[in-house]
């Protein structure tokens, strides 16, 4: 049971950091920099780079669950048993996969619908819903890391 447990912490972490790392970096690192580009080439490169990184984001959105119920069960027993930490972690892991999955499913699509059909406002106005939507769970990835650090010392 010690090396699953410590398989599941290890892809756990794995897949928090690939995912809020990624929004870290397209949020705050790759976004600015493509603002150089002219408004379609800019729209090109995102249609470009956003299969690649929602690939790794689905995989997230799957192990994350999956390993956090997985180590809850096997560290706890139980949800019951399990700190307030742990509770407020998978709130807060479930809102931020309900807004992916929001966001993948709705303004993306229309992203790239615009795209398709070379709707470079209506592109850009989905760009935008995403941008604030991949901030939202910047910011909530970013808590939830904090959280899950600290937990131990103040649950």
């Amino acid at each position: 049971m010690e090396i699953f447990s410590s398989v599941a912490i290890a892809v756990h972490a794995l897949s928090a950091i690939i995912w809020i790392g990624g929004m870290f970096f397209a949020y705050l690192i790759l976004g600015p920099s493509l603002s150089m580009l002219s408004p379609p080439d800019k729209i090109h490169a995102w249609s470009e780079i956003f299969p690649r990184f929602f690939q790794w984001v689905w995989m997230a959105v799957i192990a994350l669950p999956a390993t956090g119920y997985a180590m809850v069960f096997i560290d706890f027993g139980n949800f019951a048993s399990a700190g307030i930490h742990i509770h407020i972690m998978q709130a807060l892991g479930l809102i931020m996969i309900a807004l992916f999955i929001f966001l993948y499913f709705i303004p993306y699509k229309a992203f790239l619908r615009a795209v398709g059909a070379q709707e470079w406002a209506l592109a850009a106005k989905n760009l935008g819903t995403m941008r604030r939507i991949v901030g939202t769970n910047l910011i909530l990835g970013l808590i939830t890391s904090a959280i899950a650090e600290t937990g131990r010392i103040w649950a």
